[in-house]
């Protein structure tokens, strides 16, 4: 054996470079470093946790040899279980949802794995959806190994024993914030307990796309309705118990275009060669930094590759057809339809009672209202919740209307594309405009439709 040589490529896992931004986020006075990630063997950050899923497995005598590992991946779980499936020569199958890239499922099969393509726009207890068939599948086959990233709590003590100490030592303890994208919350989890226990006061800043749950579930304690968004490997429409809520210091939003926007600049501005999850993780780190003004240190996790989305995020004529760049026909953003109306935004309390609320929305002509506990919002309340609850008899006008708040409403910014707040609207009674912690506004369907017909009648 040569003195230099490995024994095989899973010993390559790790020990990734840490790089400092040098353009991008260069307005705002923190140092902005990201860990690359996708410069493990398998391209992602998913190397590690696999690696230590694996072997744990096979401590426990769960994955036997000539066994066969299932699971549900958006790809780059896939793809470390896969190199490790080949080393070690297990089968796998693996199931994603069909918003996935083609270079991700052409990756898998080049490894050798069998890949089931499920629908991504059915609910999680779906028979259909990506979870519910690696599971039937993992059932059905026999010595299967179902790897479970979301509920297997390995996940989160791979980066706890390995990306944790690894940024420790990459920072020399001198982080002051740590960022990442939200996707089984394993990540954040992991890394984000090694370094509370070795420096209490570091900030863990979680990233997380319109549609996904995770904002407002951190936010208000709500779970929402979820929508679809085209960004892959980050967010999620249920609570994997891999994520871990009382860790988190803060939450960032970042919607689709400025996921892809800032990876495209990863690439051309600080060649880094990493994929549109790596650019959601920069944008909500650059947010965060903005909002904050420190001189602070930052740490950001690139979790994968761009050679993953060549087809999508690179591709200009992907990006023209889903109205991620710019054009003369754009619609403007959020801020833009705030300010062409002069009004103050209209809120209950939870301790308000049911007859004020019933009052204050005649009033006003509005058909639902956001709710807040102090300055906190804690979901909405409607006429449909409020017809339903005096149809029911069991109460008074007098009780408090706390109890008949609901999660069906979007979060977004004043930064957020007017395409994606049309997108959100179609499927949700209202969209939240939050700025930070701060209640901006309330956007609804009639609201939307003034917008654009006065923008069209310019």
């Amino acid at each position: 054996m040569l003195p230099r040589a490995r024994t095989n490529i899973l010993e390559a896992v790790g020990k990734t470079p840490l790089v400092k931004l040098q353009r991008l986020g260069a307005d705002v006075p923190a140092d902005i470093y990201v860990k690359c990630e996708f410069m493990n063997p398998g391209g992602s950050m998913k190397d590690r946790m696999t690696l230590h899923l694996v072997n744990q497995a096979e401590a426990r005598g769960e994955l036997r040899p000539g066994g066969t590992i299932v699971e549900a991946t958006s790809g780059n779980t896939g793809s470390g279980l896969a190199m490790i499936a080949a080393v070690r020569g297990y089968q796998c199958v693996f199931v994603m949802p069909d918003k996935m890239s083609a270079e991700k499922i052409a990756s898998l099969r080049a490894w050798g794995a069998r890949v089931v393509v499920c629908p991504t726009a059915v609910e999680p207890e779906d028979p259909r959806s990506y979870y519910s068939v690696a599971r039937r599948i993992a059932e059905q086959t026999s010595n299967s190994f179902y790897a479970n990233q979301y509920h297997n709590q390995d996940n989160p003590q791979g980066h706890y024993r390995s990306t944790g100490p690894e940024i420790w030592e990459d920072t020399g303890g001198e982080i002051d914030v740590f960022v990442a994208g939200m996707g089984t919350g394993g990540t954040m989890a992991g890394v984000g307990r090694f370094l509370k226990e070795h420096k209490p006061e570091v900030k863990l800043v979680g990233v997380d796309p319109v549609g996904s749950l995770y904002y407002d579930y951190v936010k208000s304690a709500r779970l929402t309705k979820p929508f679809t968004y085209k960004v892959e490997g980050i967010g999620e429409d249920f609570l994997p118990s891999t994520f871990d809520p009382k860790l988190l210091d803060d939450i960032v939003r970042v919607d689709d275009g400025e996921c892809f926007l800032t990876a495209r600049d990863l690439v051309r501005l600080e060649g880094l060669y990493a994929g549109g999850s790596s650019g959601a993780a920069v944008a909500g780190a650059i947010k965060y930094a903005r909002q904050t003004g420190l001189k602070q240190n930052i740490v950001v996790l690139l979790p994968d590759s761009a050679s993953k989305y060549l087809s999508k995020v690179f591709n200009d004529e992907w990006l023209r057809e889903n109205g991620f760049l710019e054009t003369p026909m754009g619609l403007g953003v959020v801020s833009d339809l705030l300010q062409r109306r002069d009004r103050k935004v209209i809120t209950a309390r939870t301790q308000d009672s049911v007859r004020d609320v019933i009052n204050v929305m005649r009033d006003n002509g509005i058909s639902q209202l956001p709710v807040l506990n102090g300055e906190e919002l804690v979901g909405v309340v409607t006429e449909v919740a409020l017809l339903r609850f005096l149809a029911s008899g069991e109460y008074s006008l007098s009780s408090q209307v706390g109890p008949l708040t609901e999660g069906d409403y979007a979060s977004v910014s004043p930064h957020t594309r007017i395409e994606a707040v049309q997108s959100l609207l179609a499927d949700t009674r209202m969209a939240i405009v939050r700025d930070g912690n701060a209640l901006v506004d309330v956007i609804t369907k009639i609201d939307l439709i003034e917008f654009l017909a006065k923008k069209r009648g310019r």
